[in-house]
C-alpha cells in the first residue's frame, strides 16, 4: 500500500483546509516545490496534489507551483484540481505529471474521463469526493444526488488507473479515514481505491497494516505529517514491513 503524501496549493502555498473551507487554510510552507523535496527525501515514493484554487475556477490557477514541484523532484506526481478538458489534460502530462485526477468532470462529462483514460492508460484517476454518502462536485461547494458507488461503476473497464475516495466530513479535522465507507467502495469496484480524509496518527498507520485494507491501493496524509502527528519515517517502516 501506497502512503501519498498531500500538497493543498492555495495562491501559490502550501496549505491545509478544515473540512474543504477555503476560509479555513493554513499555510504550511511558503515554498511547495521546498516541500515536495522533502517529503521526497523522507522516503516517500508518490506525491499527491491538489490546485485548491483550480478546483473553484475550473481550470489551472497554480500552475506555477505544479510546474515547480516537477523540477524539483524526480518520484511521481499526481495532480487534481480545475482539469476538466482533454488540452488540460494533454498539457499537464506533456509537462510530466504521473497521472492526472479528474473530479467534477468525471460527474459533469463522464464520456470525457472515459475518452481520456483510453488516451492516457494507467495516467486517469478519478477523484470522488463525498459528503454523507453522496458524491460533491466545484471544489466541494456543491453536493450532487449522486452515490459514491454509482459514480465509481460507471467507470469500470475503462482504462481508469485509480480512485481517489475523500470523505469532506474527514477531512483535515484529523477525525481519522472514513475506513467502513472507503472499503465498502473498494470492495464494490475493480477500480484500485486510495483513500484520503482525514488519516490521523499512527494508529490510523497501524490500520492501514490490518487485512481488510488489503483492498485498497494507498492512502493520503496531509495535516498530520505536517504537525507531526504521524513520523513519516516510521510510518513507511511499518507499511514496507507489512507488504513484505
Amino acid at each position: 500500500m501506497i502512503l501519498f503524501p498531500a500538497i493543498d496549493l492555495k495562491d501559490g502555498q502550501c496549505v491545509r483546509l478544515k473540512l474543504g473551507d477555503m476560509n479555513e487554510a493554513t499555510v504550511f510552507n511558503d515554498s511547495p516545490a521546498d516541500q515536495a523535496k522533502s517529503f521526497e527525501d523522507q522516503g516517500f515514493q508518490y506525491l499527491h496534489v491538489v490546485d485548491l484554487n483550480g478546483a473553484f475556477a475550473g481550470q489551472s490557477v497554480n500552475g506555477k507551483a505544479v510546474e515547480e514541484i516537477l523540477k524539483a523532484v524526480k518520484f511521481p506526481v499526481q495532480l487534481g484540481g480545475g482539469i476538466r478538458t482533454l488540452d488540460h489534460i494533454d498539457a499537464w502530462l506533456d509537462k510530466g505529471l504521473a497521472r492526472v485526477i479528474l473530479g467534477t468532470v468525471a460527474v459533469r462529462d463522464p464520456d470525457l474521463v472515459k475518452a481520456a483514460a483510453k488516451r492516457y492508460p494507467g495516467q486517469i484517476a478519478v477523484g470522488i469526493d463525498a459528503r454523507g454518502g453522496k458524491v460533491a462536485v466545484e471544489g466541494w461547494a456543491e453536493t450532487s444526488e449522486l452515490d459514491v458507488i454509482e459514480l465509481a461503476k460507471r467507470f469500470e473497464g475503462v482504462g481508469v488507473a485509480a480512485i481517489i475516495y475523500t470523505d469532506i466530513d474527514r477531512d483535515g479535522v484529523l477525525a481519522g479515514i472514513n475506513w467502513d465507507a472507503t472499503i465498502a467502495l473498494a470492495q464494490a469496484t475493480m477500480i484500485p481505491v486510495i483513500a484520503s480524509g482525514g488519516l490521523a496518527s499512527m494508529a490510523d498507520i497501524n490500520r492501514m497494516t490490518q487485512s481488510d485494507t488489503r483492498v485498497l491501493a494507498g492512502a493520503i496524509s496531509g495535516r498530520a505529517l505536517y504537525d507531526g502527528r504521524i513520523d513519516s519515517r516510521e510510518a513507511l517502516a511499518r507499511l514496507k514491513a507489512n507488504a513484505g
